[in-house]
C-alpha cells in the first residue's frame, strides 16, 4: 500500500482536518510540516510566532502519534521539499488544506503541478475559513470592500459542521526516510536563545489543541454571554483569547461556530459571531490583495507624509518609546508592555495604540504592523495587516483617518478603575514615569492638517 502524505501548515490539529481524514481513508498516512522561509514572497515568522510554532508542533506530533501516524519535519522551499519527500516515501497521494495568501497559493500550485506530473494524486480542502474568498461576491461578481454587506451575504450561505477525528491505527506501516542533518525542532532554533525572553509567553499561554478546546469551552460557558458588554474592557476577563488558537489552527472556525450555536443566542453570541466575520473579511481582503502588509489599499494615502524610524533621531526615539511602552501615555504604554510580556494585547488597546502611532506620532502604519508581526503570538497575515490599514484609514471599510482615538478618554471609559493600567504601568503617576512624548491635542491637529493638505493636493483643479 502506497502511503499518503498530509502536508500540515497553519492547521496544527487532528480534529476537523479534512486533509488528514482523506489521507487516513487511504489506509496509510504520514504527516509532514515544512518550515518554509525560503520560497519567494513567503514572509518569515516573527519571534513570538516561532516560539508558538515550536510548542504547537510538539503538540501535533503527540496527537498524531496517538493515531499511529508519524510526523516528518523538513525545512526549505516547499516546492522543492515536497517532491523529495513524496519520492522518498513512494507516496501515492498528497493532501493539504488550502491557504489564501498570494505567495502561498503560488507555492501550493507548484507542488500540485509537480505531484500530478509525477503521477501522484494531489487534493486540497477548505478548512481554515467558513467561506472561501471566491464564494462570497457582490452582485457584480467582485469582492466586498465594506464589512456589513459582506457579512450579510456570507451569513446567508450554508456552513458545514465540524468533522471529528480520524480512526486510530491507520498510520503508515513502512520504513520512513531518515531525518537529514539540521532538521527537527531543536535544530531549527525556534525557541529564543539565552537569555530566554519568552518566560512571560509561557506563563500566559499553553499552545496546543487541548488548551484551545478548553479555552473555547470556558468562554462559551461564561464570558460569551456578556461579550457585548465586556469585550472592550481590558480590565475584565471579557474576551475569548482564542485568536492564537485560530491562527495556528489548533481550533477550526467550524468548531468555534458549532460551540456558539450550542451556547444559544443572545447579544453576546451575536457580537462574537460578527468578530468571527471580521476574521473572514480580512482573509478575503488578503486573497484579493496579496500585498496587504506593504501597500495601501486606498492608494491616495501613498502621498501621506508619514515618517519612518530611519528618517532621523527624533523619529527613531519616538518609535522606540512606543515599542517599549515608554511614551508617557498610560493606556498606550500598558498595551505595549502587555504585548512585550505576553505576546498578546487586548483588541481595544490595539486600536488605541495603533492610532497613537500613526496619527499622534505620525509614524507609518507599516512600522507598527511589522512590530506586531514580530511580537504577537496570534500574528496573522490577514488580520494584522488589514487591522493596521483599518486604523490608518487606508484600508477596506477603514475607520476615517480623522477618527483619532484619545488614549486618555479611552482609558477613562474602558479602564475606569485603572486596574489594567496599574497592572502594566505600576509607576504611572510617580516621578519615575516619563512625560508624554507628544501633546495629544497638538499632534491631533497636525494629523488633521496633513490629511487636509493631502486632500487639497489630490483635488482636481476648478474649471474656469
Amino acid at each position: 500500500m502506497k502511503p499518503s502524505l498530509v502536508w500540515f501548515r497553519d492547521d496544527l490539529r487532528v480534529q476537523d482536518h479534512p486533509a488528514l481524514l482523506a489521507a487516513v481513508a487511504d489506509g496509510a498516512a504520514v504527516g509532514l510540516f515544512v518550515l518554509d522561509e525560503a520560497s519567494p514572497g513567503v514572509r518569515p515568522l516573527g519571534a513570538a510566532s516561532r516560539w508558538w510554532l515550536h510548542h504547537g508542533l510538539e503538540d501535533l506530533g503527540r496527537s498524531l502519534a496517538e493515531l499511529g501516524i508519524p510526523l516528518l519535519l523538513r525545512r526549505g522551499p516547499a516546492a522543492t521539499v515536497l517532491p523529495e519527500v513524496l519520492d522518498a516515501l513512494g507516496a501515492g497521494a498528497v493532501y493539504w488544506n488550502r491557504r489564501y495568501g498570494g505567495p502561498e497559493r503560488e507555492v501550493d500550485a507548484a507542488v500540485e503541478r509537480r505531484a500530478t506530473a509525477d503521477g501522484i494524486h494531489a487534493e486540497t480542502f477548505a478548512a481554515s475559513l467558513l467561506h472561501e474568498p471566491w464564494t462570497v461576491r457582490t452582485g457584480q461578481g467582485g469582492p466586498y470592500r465594506v464589512f456589513t454587506p459582506f457579512w450579510k451575504a456570507a451569513s446567508a450561505r450554508p456552513v458545514r459542521s465540524a468533522w471529528g477525528l480520524p480512526d486510530a491505527g491507520r498510520g503508515a506501516v513502512l520504513s520512513l526516510p531518515e531525518c537529514p542533518d539540521g532538521e527537527g525542532l531543536e535544530a531549527w532554533g525556534l525557541l529564543p536563545p539565552r537569555p530566554d525572553w519568552a518566560g512571560g509567553l509561557g506563563e500566559a499561554w499553553e499552545p496546543g489543541v487541548a488548551a484551545g478546546e478548553q479555552l473555547l469551552e470556558d468562554f462559551a460557558s461564561g464570558p460569551l454571554h456578556h461579550y457585548d458588554e465586556d469585550r472592550d474592557r481590558p480590565d475584565l476577563d471579557g474576551t475569548s483569547r482564542l485568536s492564537p488558537y485560530l491562527r495556528w489552527g489548533h481550533l477550526s472556525p467550524f468548531q468555534v461556530r458549532d460551540r456558539l450555536l450550542a451556547a444559544g443566542g443572545g447579544a453576546g453570541a451575536s457580537v462574537f459571531a460578527t468578530q468571527v466575520g471580521w476574521r473572514e473579511f480580512c482573509w478575503h481582503q488578503l486573497h484579493e490583495h496579496p500585498h496587504l502588509a506593504t501597500t495601501n489599499l486606498r492608494r491616495e494615502f501613498d502621498a501621506f507624509p508619514w515618517s519612518w524610524p530611519q528618517d532621523g533621531a527624533e523619529e527613531a526615539a519616538l518609535t522606540e518609546a512606543w515599542r517599549r511602552g515608554r511614551t508617557g501615555i498610560e493606556l498606550v504604554d500598558a498595551g505595549q508592555r502587555e504585548l512585550w510580556a505576553t505576546g498578546w494585547m487586548h483588541n481595544r488597546v490595539r486600536m488605541v495604540s495603533a492610532s497613537f502611532l500613526v496619527k499622534n506620532l505620525g509614524i507609518h502604519w507599516r512600522v507598527g504592523e511589522e512590530w506586531f508581526w514580530d511580537t504577537l503570538v496570534d500574528a496573522d497575515a490577514a488580520l494584522n495587516a488589514a487591522n493596521w490599514q483599518w486604523v490608518a484609514g487606508c484600508g477596506a471599510d477603514a475607520a476615517p483617518f480623522f477618527r483619532i482615538f484619545n488614549p486618555n478618554t479611552q482609558a477613562k471609559k474602558f479602564d475606569p478603575e485603572r486596574r489594567y493600567i496599574s497592572r502594566w504601568v505600576p509607576e504611572a503617576g510617580t516621578p519615575a514615569y516619563p512625560e508624554p512624548v507628544v501633546d495629544l491635542g497638538a499632534s491631533r491637529r497636525r494629523a488633521l492638517e496633513d490629511l487636509a493638505s493631502l486632500r487639497a493636493e489630490q483635488r482636481p483643479p476648478a474649471v474656469s
